[in-house]
């Protein structure tokens, strides 16, 4: 299972990359596993920002559909057009391609709350 080091992890299996204020987020390789083939991504037309631990879209797999919950909270800066005309980028690229949204940080500290790698790695293998 592919964990990159340079990420912080939810218990959802989201991910979140720092770049400076702004925070980029996705799914997780072992999610995007689990989900299966993913067909259809939906975030609202009027994402402006997201609160940690709130759902802030959906994504629809072949069997199920499952809520995303935000790392953190911030401004939506960007929505990555790609996902959701062709949503099964998420399954060949969740650490690249695959991105969701890129978010302006209200609160840093939050990222503090985040699992590490290891500690991801760890929870996924229980």
């Amino acid at each position: 299972m592919n964990i990159p080091t340079n990420l912080k992890y939810t218990n959802d299996h989201e991910w979140l990359k720092i770049e400076g204020n702004m925070g980029i987020i996705g799914i997780t390789d072992y999610a995007q596993s689990q989900l299966g083939d993913i067909v259809f991504i939906d975030l609202p037309n009027d994402l402006n920002e997201i609160t940690s631990n709130e759902t802030f879209g959906t994504i629809e797999a072949v069997k199920t559909v499952s809520d995303m919950k935000a790392p953190c909270s911030g401004k939506v800066i960007e929505i990555n057009q790609k996902i959701l005309d062709e949503p099964q980028v998420v399954n060949s690229d969740p650490y690249g391609e695959g991105w969701f949204i890129k978010v302006e940080l209200k609160n840093p500290q939050e990222i503090d709350a985040l699992l590490t790698p290891e500690a991801y790695s760890g929870m996924i293998q229980e």
